[in-house]
Protein backbone atom coordinates (compact mmCIF):
# COMPACT_ATOMS: atom_id res chain seq x y z
CA UNK A 1 0.00 0.00 0.00
CA UNK A 2 0.71 3.53 -0.84
CA UNK A 3 2.47 5.63 1.97
CA UNK A 4 1.82 10.05 2.61
CA UNK A 5 3.61 11.03 5.65
CA UNK A 6 2.39 14.81 6.54
CA UNK A 7 4.69 17.17 8.41
CA UNK A 8 3.35 20.17 10.56
CA UNK A 9 5.83 22.63 11.15
CA UNK A 10 7.35 21.80 8.16
CA UNK A 11 9.01 25.08 7.50
CA UNK A 12 10.90 24.90 10.77
CA UNK A 13 14.40 24.08 11.70
CA UNK A 14 14.01 20.48 12.74
CA UNK A 15 12.36 19.39 9.12
CA UNK A 16 14.86 20.92 7.09
CA UNK A 17 17.44 19.44 9.49
CA UNK A 18 16.92 16.25 10.31
CA UNK A 19 13.34 14.95 8.98
CA UNK A 20 13.98 15.44 5.15
CA UNK A 21 17.56 14.64 5.27
CA UNK A 22 16.83 11.31 6.75
CA UNK A 23 14.01 10.40 4.92
CA UNK A 24 15.96 11.09 1.73
CA UNK A 25 18.58 9.37 2.94
CA UNK A 26 16.06 6.40 3.09
CA UNK A 27 14.72 7.17 -0.26
CA UNK A 28 18.07 6.60 -1.58
CA UNK A 29 18.54 3.26 0.19
CA UNK A 30 15.18 1.94 -1.36
CA UNK A 31 13.93 1.54 1.83
CA UNK A 32 10.49 3.79 1.89
CA UNK A 33 7.70 2.48 0.78
CA UNK A 34 6.98 2.60 -2.36
CA UNK A 35 4.99 5.22 -3.59
CA UNK A 36 5.81 7.20 -1.00
CA UNK A 37 4.44 10.99 -0.70
CA UNK A 38 5.92 13.72 1.82
CA UNK A 39 3.51 16.51 2.42
CA UNK A 40 4.56 19.28 4.18
CA UNK A 41 2.06 21.82 6.25
CA UNK A 42 2.91 25.18 7.82
CA UNK A 43 1.76 29.17 8.16
CA UNK A 44 4.37 29.91 5.17
CA UNK A 45 2.45 30.45 1.78
CA UNK A 46 5.11 28.26 -0.43
CA UNK A 47 3.99 25.99 -3.57
CA UNK A 48 5.00 22.57 -3.55
CA UNK A 49 7.54 23.98 -6.27
CA UNK A 50 9.35 26.67 -3.88
CA UNK A 51 9.62 24.07 -0.97
CA UNK A 52 11.10 21.83 -3.02
CA UNK A 53 14.17 24.17 -4.34
CA UNK A 54 13.91 25.72 -0.26
CA UNK A 55 14.92 21.77 0.91
CA UNK A 56 17.38 20.88 -1.84
CA UNK A 57 19.52 23.61 -0.46
CA UNK A 58 18.80 22.24 3.21
CA UNK A 59 19.43 18.95 2.27
CA UNK A 60 22.61 19.16 -0.09
CA UNK A 61 23.91 20.96 3.05
CA UNK A 62 22.90 18.50 5.58
CA UNK A 63 24.25 15.11 3.68
CA UNK A 64 27.06 16.32 2.05
CA UNK A 65 28.60 14.00 -0.07
CA UNK A 66 25.41 11.36 -0.04
CA UNK A 67 23.21 14.08 -2.13
CA UNK A 68 22.75 13.32 -5.94
CA UNK A 69 21.20 15.96 -8.11
CA UNK A 70 19.34 13.07 -9.81
CA UNK A 71 18.74 10.76 -6.95
CA UNK A 72 16.77 13.86 -5.53
CA UNK A 73 14.89 15.16 -8.58
CA UNK A 74 13.61 11.72 -8.22
CA UNK A 75 12.69 12.08 -4.39
CA UNK A 76 11.37 15.53 -4.56
CA UNK A 77 8.47 14.60 -7.33
CA UNK A 78 6.95 12.86 -4.44
CA UNK A 79 7.34 16.12 -2.23
CA UNK A 80 4.57 18.22 -2.19
CA UNK A 81 3.03 21.39 -0.03
CA UNK A 82 -0.13 22.27 1.59
CA UNK A 83 -0.04 25.64 3.46
CA UNK A 84 -1.86 25.67 6.92
CA UNK A 85 -2.24 26.91 9.91
CA UNK A 86 -3.11 25.10 12.79
CA UNK A 87 -5.44 27.44 15.03
CA UNK A 88 -7.38 27.94 11.54
CA UNK A 89 -10.00 25.14 11.52
CA UNK A 90 -11.08 25.86 8.29
CA UNK A 91 -7.58 24.65 6.73
CA UNK A 92 -7.85 20.59 7.75
CA UNK A 93 -10.70 20.10 5.61
CA UNK A 94 -8.46 21.73 2.88
CA UNK A 95 -5.48 19.74 3.43
CA UNK A 96 -8.11 16.40 3.42
CA UNK A 97 -9.27 17.09 0.18
CA UNK A 98 -5.59 18.21 -1.39
CA UNK A 99 -4.41 14.71 0.70
CA UNK A 100 -7.04 12.99 -1.06
CA UNK A 101 -6.23 14.52 -4.70
CA UNK A 102 -2.46 13.43 -4.57
CA UNK A 103 -3.29 9.96 -3.54
CA UNK A 104 -5.78 9.63 -6.27
CA UNK A 105 -8.53 8.26 -3.48
CA UNK A 106 -7.17 5.16 -3.41
CA UNK A 107 -6.18 3.66 0.19
CA UNK A 108 -2.96 4.76 1.55
CA UNK A 109 -1.29 4.86 5.04
CA UNK A 110 -0.66 8.14 6.35
CA UNK A 111 1.73 9.21 8.99
CA UNK A 112 1.22 12.60 10.67
CA UNK A 113 4.73 13.93 11.93
CA UNK A 114 3.86 16.73 14.37
CA UNK A 115 7.48 18.83 14.37
CA UNK A 116 5.83 21.68 15.80
CA UNK A 117 5.59 23.52 19.53
CA UNK A 118 4.60 21.36 22.00
CA UNK A 119 1.94 23.84 22.79
CA UNK A 120 0.20 22.59 19.95
CA UNK A 121 -0.30 19.22 19.86
CA UNK A 122 -3.69 18.98 21.73
CA UNK A 123 -5.09 22.04 19.29
CA UNK A 124 -3.20 20.16 15.96
CA UNK A 125 -4.47 16.51 17.32
CA UNK A 126 -8.22 18.07 17.84
CA UNK A 127 -8.35 19.90 14.46
CA UNK A 128 -7.36 16.59 12.55
CA UNK A 129 -10.48 14.48 14.36
CA UNK A 130 -12.78 16.97 13.16
CA UNK A 131 -11.45 16.88 9.72
CA UNK A 132 -11.46 12.71 9.92
CA UNK A 133 -7.72 12.58 9.38
CA UNK A 134 -7.73 10.01 12.17
CA UNK A 135 -10.08 7.67 10.13
CA UNK A 136 -8.13 4.28 9.29
CA UNK A 137 -11.28 2.89 7.33
CA UNK A 138 -9.31 2.90 4.46
CA UNK A 139 -5.63 2.58 5.68
CA UNK A 140 -3.68 3.03 8.62
CA UNK A 141 -3.56 6.43 9.96
CA UNK A 142 -0.31 7.31 13.09
CA UNK A 143 0.86 10.57 14.74
CA UNK A 144 4.66 11.06 15.75
CA UNK A 145 4.90 13.25 18.94
CA UNK A 146 8.24 15.18 19.68
CA UNK A 147 9.51 15.37 22.90
CA UNK A 148 8.89 17.38 25.75
CA UNK A 149 5.90 15.10 26.24
CA UNK A 150 4.34 17.22 29.15
CA UNK A 151 5.96 19.20 31.82
CA UNK A 152 5.22 17.04 34.53
CA UNK A 153 2.84 14.19 35.25
CA UNK A 154 -0.64 16.56 35.61
CA UNK A 155 0.28 17.89 31.75
CA UNK A 156 1.65 14.55 30.50
CA UNK A 157 -1.85 13.10 31.56
CA UNK A 158 -3.99 15.95 30.05
CA UNK A 159 -2.36 15.50 26.50
CA UNK A 160 -2.92 11.61 26.38
CA UNK A 161 -6.41 12.07 27.59
CA UNK A 162 -6.55 14.66 25.08
CA UNK A 163 -4.55 12.53 21.69
CA UNK A 164 -6.70 9.65 22.93
CA UNK A 165 -9.81 11.47 22.01
CA UNK A 166 -8.55 11.24 18.39
CA UNK A 167 -6.31 8.34 18.36
CA UNK A 168 -5.73 5.05 19.79
CA UNK A 169 -2.46 4.35 21.80
CA UNK A 170 -1.69 1.83 19.07
CA UNK A 171 -1.74 4.63 16.73
CA UNK A 172 0.69 7.46 18.83
CA UNK A 173 4.44 7.32 18.60
CA UNK A 174 6.19 9.15 21.12
CA UNK A 175 9.60 10.06 19.30
CA UNK A 176 12.81 9.98 21.61
CA UNK A 177 15.85 10.56 19.10
CA UNK A 178 18.00 8.60 21.54
CA UNK A 179 16.30 5.52 21.18
CA UNK A 180 17.06 5.92 17.40
CA UNK A 181 20.86 5.45 18.02
CA UNK A 182 22.82 2.68 16.80
CA UNK A 183 24.42 2.28 20.23
CA UNK A 184 21.71 2.18 22.05
CA UNK A 185 20.17 -0.74 19.83
CA UNK A 186 23.16 -2.36 20.38
CA UNK A 187 23.01 -2.36 24.32
CA UNK A 188 20.05 -4.93 23.19
CA UNK A 189 22.03 -7.36 20.91
CA UNK A 190 24.71 -6.85 23.99
CA UNK A 191 23.18 -8.02 26.40
CA UNK A 192 20.64 -10.53 24.96
CA UNK A 193 22.20 -11.68 21.76
CA UNK A 194 25.78 -13.29 23.77
CA UNK A 195 25.82 -15.51 26.46
CA UNK A 196 29.30 -13.71 28.22
CA UNK A 197 27.62 -10.81 29.42
CA UNK A 198 24.32 -11.91 30.70
CA UNK A 199 25.04 -13.57 33.44
CA UNK A 200 27.08 -11.28 35.11
CA UNK A 201 24.51 -8.11 34.24
CA UNK A 202 23.16 -8.21 38.11
CA UNK A 203 23.55 -7.37 41.60
CA UNK A 204 25.83 -10.41 42.21
CA UNK A 205 28.92 -9.00 39.74
CA UNK A 206 27.96 -5.47 38.96
CA UNK A 207 29.24 -2.56 41.70
CA UNK A 208 27.31 0.11 40.21
CA UNK A 209 25.91 1.68 36.86
CA UNK A 210 26.84 5.29 35.74
CA UNK A 211 24.90 7.16 33.07
CA UNK A 212 26.29 10.70 31.84
CA UNK A 213 24.57 12.99 28.77
CA UNK A 214 26.96 15.71 28.50
CA UNK A 215 27.19 18.46 26.59
CA UNK A 216 29.92 20.87 25.97
CA UNK A 217 27.56 23.80 24.76
CA UNK A 218 26.08 26.53 27.10
CA UNK A 219 22.32 27.55 27.00
CA UNK A 220 22.92 29.96 24.80
CA UNK A 221 20.32 32.09 23.35
CA UNK A 222 17.89 29.40 24.56
CA UNK A 223 18.36 30.71 27.78
CA UNK A 224 14.37 31.96 28.03
CA UNK A 225 13.56 28.20 26.97
CA UNK A 226 15.72 26.34 29.02
CA UNK A 227 15.21 28.80 32.10
CA UNK A 228 11.88 27.32 32.70
CA UNK A 229 12.83 23.82 31.83
CA UNK A 230 16.10 23.19 33.89
CA UNK A 231 18.28 19.78 33.36
CA UNK A 232 15.95 17.42 35.21
CA UNK A 233 13.09 18.39 32.77
CA UNK A 234 15.57 18.51 29.72
CA UNK A 235 17.20 15.13 29.99
CA UNK A 236 16.62 13.18 32.87
CA UNK A 237 12.68 12.06 32.36
CA UNK A 238 13.21 11.38 28.78
CA UNK A 239 16.77 10.31 27.62
CA UNK A 240 18.72 9.51 30.68
CA UNK A 241 15.59 7.38 31.61
CA UNK A 242 15.54 5.69 27.84
CA UNK A 243 19.12 4.51 28.56
CA UNK A 244 19.07 3.42 32.27
CA UNK A 245 15.42 1.42 31.05
CA UNK A 246 17.63 -0.30 28.11
CA UNK A 247 20.40 -1.10 30.43
CA UNK A 248 18.43 -2.20 33.09
CA UNK A 249 15.36 -4.09 31.55
CA UNK A 250 14.58 -8.01 31.49
CA UNK A 251 14.94 -9.59 28.20
CA UNK A 252 11.39 -9.84 26.45
CA UNK A 253 10.09 -12.89 25.57
CA UNK A 254 10.46 -11.83 21.94
CA UNK A 255 11.84 -8.81 20.13
CA UNK A 256 8.50 -7.15 19.46
CA UNK A 257 7.15 -3.22 20.04
CA UNK A 258 4.91 -4.30 22.73
CA UNK A 259 6.92 -7.01 24.74
CA UNK A 260 10.12 -4.54 24.27
CA UNK A 261 7.98 -1.39 25.89
CA UNK A 262 6.57 -3.79 28.38
CA UNK A 263 9.75 -4.60 30.31
CA UNK A 264 11.13 -0.79 29.52
CA UNK A 265 8.34 0.01 31.86
CA UNK A 266 8.48 -2.42 34.20
CA UNK A 267 12.26 -0.76 35.17
CA UNK A 268 10.50 2.54 35.84
CA UNK A 269 7.71 0.63 38.53
CA UNK A 270 10.48 -0.61 40.11
CA UNK A 271 12.71 2.97 40.68
CA UNK A 272 12.78 3.49 44.36
CA UNK A 273 11.05 6.65 45.05
CA UNK A 274 12.67 9.65 46.91
CA UNK A 275 11.71 9.84 50.71
CA UNK A 276 12.86 12.56 53.49
CA UNK A 277 16.44 13.25 53.31
CA UNK A 278 16.68 11.17 49.78
CA UNK A 279 16.09 14.74 47.96
CA UNK A 280 19.37 16.49 49.41
CA UNK A 281 21.68 13.48 49.53
CA UNK A 282 20.95 11.23 46.55
CA UNK A 283 22.09 14.11 44.27
CA UNK A 284 24.11 16.85 43.82
CA UNK A 285 23.01 20.59 42.06
CA UNK A 286 25.07 23.06 39.93
CA UNK A 287 25.19 25.78 37.77
CA UNK A 288 27.75 26.70 35.37
CA UNK A 289 29.29 30.42 35.89
CA UNK A 290 27.82 32.97 33.64
CA UNK A 291 24.38 31.53 33.28
CA UNK A 292 22.75 34.46 34.65
CA UNK A 293 24.18 36.60 32.20
CA UNK A 294 22.99 33.98 29.19
CA UNK A 295 19.66 35.84 27.37
CA UNK A 296 16.63 35.59 28.75
CA UNK A 297 17.65 34.32 32.27
CA UNK A 298 16.95 35.84 34.98
CA UNK A 299 19.53 37.74 37.52
CA UNK A 300 18.37 35.14 40.39
CA UNK A 301 17.53 32.26 38.58
CA UNK A 302 17.61 29.10 41.06
CA UNK A 303 17.72 26.50 37.49
CA UNK A 304 20.20 23.40 37.46
CA UNK A 305 22.36 23.03 34.33
CA UNK A 306 23.81 20.31 36.02
CA UNK A 307 22.46 17.20 37.89
CA UNK A 308 23.76 14.01 39.07
CA UNK A 309 21.21 11.60 41.18
CA UNK A 310 21.52 8.38 42.01
CA UNK A 311 18.67 5.79 41.98
CA UNK A 312 17.89 2.01 42.93
CA UNK A 313 15.83 -0.45 41.17
CA UNK A 314 14.21 -2.58 43.49
CA UNK A 315 13.94 -6.19 41.71
CA UNK A 316 15.89 -9.69 41.93
CA UNK A 317 18.40 -8.35 39.38
CA UNK A 318 19.24 -4.64 40.54
CA UNK A 319 18.72 -4.37 44.23
CA UNK A 320 21.29 -2.63 46.08
CA UNK A 321 22.98 -1.31 42.78
CA UNK A 322 23.04 2.56 42.30
CA UNK A 323 22.22 4.17 39.03
CA UNK A 324 24.40 7.19 38.96
CA UNK A 325 22.46 9.45 36.40
CA UNK A 326 24.29 13.01 35.34
CA UNK A 327 24.03 15.48 32.58
CA UNK A 328 25.04 19.04 32.12
CA UNK A 329 25.79 21.70 30.01
CA UNK A 330 28.78 23.88 29.52
CA UNK A 331 30.97 20.45 30.32
CA UNK A 332 34.19 19.10 29.59
CA UNK A 333 33.24 17.46 26.53
CA UNK A 334 30.04 16.09 24.70
CA UNK A 335 29.50 12.49 25.22
CA UNK A 336 26.90 10.06 25.95
CA UNK A 337 28.27 6.78 27.72
CA UNK A 338 27.24 4.16 30.12
CA UNK A 339 29.61 2.44 32.25
CA UNK A 340 28.93 -1.08 33.94
CA UNK A 341 31.21 -0.79 36.88
CA UNK A 342 31.94 -4.32 37.95
CA UNK A 343 32.70 -5.38 41.58
CA UNK A 344 36.62 -6.42 42.64
CA UNK A 345 37.64 -9.97 43.17
CA UNK A 346 36.54 -11.23 46.39
CA UNK A 347 40.32 -11.55 47.11
CA UNK A 348 42.84 -9.52 45.45
CA UNK A 349 45.89 -11.93 44.97
CA UNK A 350 48.30 -9.70 43.17
CA UNK A 351 47.36 -6.42 44.83
CA UNK A 352 50.71 -6.14 47.15
CA UNK A 353 51.97 -3.37 45.25
CA UNK A 354 51.84 -0.07 47.22
CA UNK A 355 52.22 2.21 44.33
CA UNK A 356 49.19 0.94 42.47
CA UNK A 357 45.48 -0.02 43.32
CA UNK A 358 43.78 -2.42 40.82
CA UNK A 359 40.83 -1.52 39.19
CA UNK A 360 37.68 -3.41 38.93
CA UNK A 361 36.58 -4.53 35.39
CA UNK A 362 34.20 -1.66 33.68
CA UNK A 363 32.50 -1.90 30.67
CA UNK A 364 32.00 1.04 28.64
CA UNK A 365 29.41 1.94 26.55
CA UNK A 366 29.58 5.11 24.52
CA UNK A 367 26.62 6.17 22.90
CA UNK A 368 28.14 9.11 20.77
CA UNK A 369 30.01 10.58 19.41
CA UNK A 370 32.96 7.62 19.64
CA UNK A 371 30.18 4.93 19.05
CA UNK A 372 31.73 1.84 20.29
CA UNK A 373 32.68 -0.48 23.22
CA UNK A 374 35.20 -0.52 25.53
CA UNK A 375 36.22 -3.62 28.35
CA UNK A 376 38.53 -2.58 30.76
CA UNK A 377 40.27 -5.22 32.58
CA UNK A 378 43.63 -6.17 34.42
CA UNK A 379 46.72 -7.98 33.05
CA UNK A 380 50.43 -8.44 33.68
CA UNK A 381 52.76 -5.62 32.68
CA UNK A 382 55.38 -7.93 30.41
CA UNK A 383 58.76 -9.16 32.23
CA UNK A 384 57.58 -8.24 35.39
CA UNK A 385 57.01 -9.68 38.70
CA UNK A 386 53.34 -10.57 38.76
CA UNK A 387 52.76 -6.70 38.62
CA UNK A 388 49.69 -5.47 36.97
CA UNK A 389 47.73 -3.06 34.40
CA UNK A 390 44.86 -2.02 33.19
CA UNK A 391 44.22 -2.84 29.79
CA UNK A 392 41.53 -2.37 27.45
CA UNK A 393 39.85 -4.19 24.22
CA UNK A 394 38.35 -1.42 22.03
CA UNK A 395 35.46 -1.72 19.61
CA UNK A 396 34.40 0.87 17.42
CA UNK A 397 31.24 0.75 14.92
CA UNK A 398 32.93 3.08 12.76
CA UNK A 399 35.37 0.74 11.98
CA UNK A 400 32.93 -0.98 9.20
CA UNK A 401 33.74 1.48 7.23
CA UNK A 402 29.82 2.33 6.94
CA UNK A 403 28.89 5.46 8.07
CA UNK A 404 26.10 5.13 11.04
CA UNK A 405 22.46 6.31 10.46
CA UNK A 406 21.06 9.37 11.56
CA UNK A 407 18.61 8.11 14.14
CA UNK A 408 15.93 10.09 12.52
CA UNK A 409 16.00 7.97 9.81
CA UNK A 410 15.71 4.34 11.43
CA UNK A 411 12.43 6.11 13.56
CA UNK A 412 10.93 7.64 10.70
CA UNK A 413 10.89 4.55 8.70
CA UNK A 414 9.57 2.21 12.33
CA UNK A 415 6.85 4.73 12.41
CA UNK A 416 6.29 4.24 8.58
CA UNK A 417 6.03 0.46 8.91
CA UNK A 418 4.18 0.69 12.07
CA UNK A 419 6.78 -0.60 14.79
CA UNK A 420 6.41 0.96 17.96
CA UNK A 421 9.34 -0.55 19.48
CA UNK A 422 11.62 2.43 19.42
CA UNK A 423 8.82 5.27 21.01
CA UNK A 424 7.38 5.85 24.56
CA UNK A 425 4.17 4.14 25.39
CA UNK A 426 1.62 6.59 27.62
CA UNK A 427 2.51 4.37 30.64
CA UNK A 428 5.80 4.83 30.22
CA UNK A 429 5.71 8.83 30.42
CA UNK A 430 3.43 9.02 33.18
CA UNK A 431 5.84 7.07 35.07
CA UNK A 432 8.76 8.62 34.36
CA UNK A 433 7.34 12.20 35.67
CA UNK A 434 5.96 9.83 38.80
CA UNK A 435 9.68 9.71 39.59
CA UNK A 436 10.67 13.00 38.67
CA UNK A 437 7.98 15.26 39.70
CA UNK A 438 9.26 14.76 43.48
CA UNK A 439 12.38 15.65 42.90
CA UNK A 440 11.86 18.61 40.74
CA UNK A 441 9.70 19.95 43.23
CA UNK A 442 12.48 19.45 46.46
CA UNK A 443 14.86 21.53 44.30
CA UNK A 444 12.45 24.26 43.92
CA UNK A 445 11.25 24.34 47.24
CA UNK A 446 12.89 26.92 50.08
CA UNK A 447 14.49 23.37 51.44
CA UNK A 448 16.34 23.12 48.23
CA UNK A 449 19.74 21.73 48.43
CA UNK A 450 22.52 23.69 47.73
CA UNK A 451 23.07 25.03 43.71
CA UNK A 452 26.73 24.80 43.53
CA UNK A 453 28.88 26.67 40.75
CA UNK A 454 31.14 25.18 38.13
CA UNK A 455 33.37 26.65 35.85
CA UNK A 456 32.36 25.90 32.01
CA UNK A 457 34.55 23.30 30.59
CA UNK A 458 34.72 21.24 33.81
CA UNK A 459 32.53 17.55 34.80
CA UNK A 460 30.30 19.72 37.04
CA UNK A 461 30.88 20.99 40.48
CA UNK A 462 33.41 19.63 42.40
CA UNK A 463 31.21 19.05 45.13
CA UNK A 464 29.67 15.98 42.69
CA UNK A 465 32.86 14.11 42.53
CA UNK A 466 33.18 14.86 46.46
CA UNK A 467 29.78 12.87 46.79
CA UNK A 468 30.96 9.95 44.75
CA UNK A 469 33.88 10.08 46.53
CA UNK A 470 31.92 9.44 50.17
CA UNK A 471 30.58 6.73 48.65
CA UNK A 472 33.68 5.27 47.95
CA UNK A 473 33.32 5.58 44.26
CA UNK A 474 34.30 7.74 41.51
CA UNK A 475 33.16 8.97 38.22
CA UNK A 476 34.67 7.87 35.02
CA UNK A 477 35.20 11.42 33.75
CA UNK A 478 37.04 10.81 30.16
CA UNK A 479 36.35 12.71 26.96
CA UNK A 480 35.67 10.06 24.22
CA UNK A 481 38.99 9.32 21.81
CA UNK A 482 37.88 10.84 18.03
CA UNK A 483 39.99 8.80 15.77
Amino acid sequence: MSHTMVIFGASGDLTSRKLIPALYRQFQRGRLPKNSRIVGVARSPYTSEQWREQLAESTAKFVKNDFNPETWAAFAAQVYYQPGDISVEADFPKLAAFLEQIEESKPTDRTYYLSTMPQLYATAIEQMGKAGLNDDTVGHRRVVIEKPFGTDLATAQSLNESIHKTFREDQIYRIDHYLGKETVQNILVLRFGNTIFEPIWNRNYVDHVQITVAEEVQVGRRGGYYDQSGVLRDMFQNHLFQLMMVTAMEAPVRYTGEFVRDEKVKVLQAVRPYHGSDFSENGVRGQYQGYLDEEGVPDNSPTETFAALKFYIDNWRWRGVPFYLRSGKGMSCRTTQIVIQFREPPHLLFGEQKSYRPEANRLVIQIQPAEGVQLYFQSKVPDSDMRMRLSELDFRFDSSGRELPDAYQRLLLDAMLGDPGLFARSDEVEQAWRIMDPIIAAWRSPAAPQLFQYEAGMWGPGECSEWMSKQGRSWFDICPVML
